[in-house]
């Protein structure tokens, strides 16, 4: 079936602004959509602009060098500019981008983000209110740095005029649901399945996998524990509590994690615990003493012991470390 628009249509343009060491997975899923798209229905529906600080040629987070069409320049409108985000993108985040994209966003312009550049989004202050996501390695961090936002662990979100998503194969679903709401259904069905897309996810799909597909074990009371120990790292609850709300023993509950994970539910908690710690002191500038509060241990001297024991090197090191990088 090929869909054929009217004739008087004009394509809808986006800016995607490349920040330096950005996805190159995410972007090129949303351009093949949008290339795709334009194939099936014989028509350009689509049209598209590479913009990046500089006007010349930025790196994506794999090495490959793209050369980009324009620097950050005053777009239409009408037009829809999309950041695209990845590794480092606090530095990434300069106070040139963040001007424009509040310039852009006075202008009544829609503003997206691609994976992580939610962060920069948030930074210019333009999520303020409003639902959005990033991706789930990135989520903590913001949390911390970001209160006024909605965040969600969503795939995609779109909210107003201002859009997110996860990162990775994420925009392909965001690209399939503008497509569908411009177009219809059966051009983003026809889409999808040249992309060889078999699933296509909603806002309402989050983006993790589920933990048993995660820990590799179908086990309701271990799946239903787990997921306490992740929403309570501040606060962690003791053994003896988590084994009571899933109606076991703490004998009972021990055997359960040693059984499938090779570990008891203290070492395991600890373990989610100092990975949230190691990234906030990656990728956050809160001091060791704050990371350790989040993180839920009592004194600096503990988390260090800790950090220690499991990493083998200093939360001090480490956020020294990152900071040479």
């Amino acid at each position: 079936m090929v869909i054929q628009p009217a004739k008087t249509e004009r394509p809808r343009h986006f800016v995607f602004v490349l920040l330096p060491n950005f996805s190159m997975l995410s972007f090129a899923c949303a351009i093949e959509a949008f290339r795709i798209s334009n194939r099936m229905a014989e028509r350009e529906l689509y049209s598209w602009t590479l913009a990046a600080e500089g006007g010349e040629t930025v790196q994506c987070s794999s090495g490959i060098t793209y050369q980009v069409d324009q620097d950050l320049e005053e777009t239409n409108r009408d037009d829809t500019v999309l950041l695209c985000g990845g590794i480092g993108i606090q530095e990434s985040s300069t106070k040139r981008l963040l001007n424009w994209i509040r310039r852009e966003a006075r202008r009544g312009v829609t503003l997206g983000g691609l994976c992580t550049a939610a962060y920069t989004l948030a930074k210019a202050g333009l999520l303020d209110g409003k639902k959005a996501t990033i991706h789930w390695e990135n989520h903590d961090s913001f949390l911390e740095e970001f209160q006024e936002v909605d965040l969600t662990k969503s795939v995609f979100v779109i909210d107003g005029n201002r859009i997110t998503t996860a990162g990775g194969t994420s925009s392909i679903d965001l690209m399939l649901k503008i497509i569908a709401q411009d177009h219809g259904e059966d051009l983003a069905s026809l889409t999808a399945d040249q992309l060889i897309y078999s699933s296509i996810r909603t806002d309402q799909d989050t983006q993790r996998l589920s933990i048993p597909t995660r820990i590799g074990v179908r086990h309701p009371k271990l799946s239903a524990v787990i997921r306490k120990m992740e929403q309570n790292i501040e606060e962690p609850i003791s053994p003896s509590v988590l084994a009571q709300e899933v109606a076991m023993s703490t004998r009972q509950l021990e055997r359960l994690f040693r059984r499938y994970l090779n570990r008891s539910p203290k070492r395991y908690y600890m373990e989610i615990r100092l990975s949230k710690a190691r990234n906030l002191l990656m990728q956050t500038d809160m001091s060791v003493i704050n990371v350790a509060l989040a993180c839920g241990f009592a004194s600096p001297s503990h988390f260090s012991k800790c950090y220690r024991a499991h990493y083998n090197t200093t939360p001090y090191r480490e956020r020294g470390t990152q900071t040479t990088r």
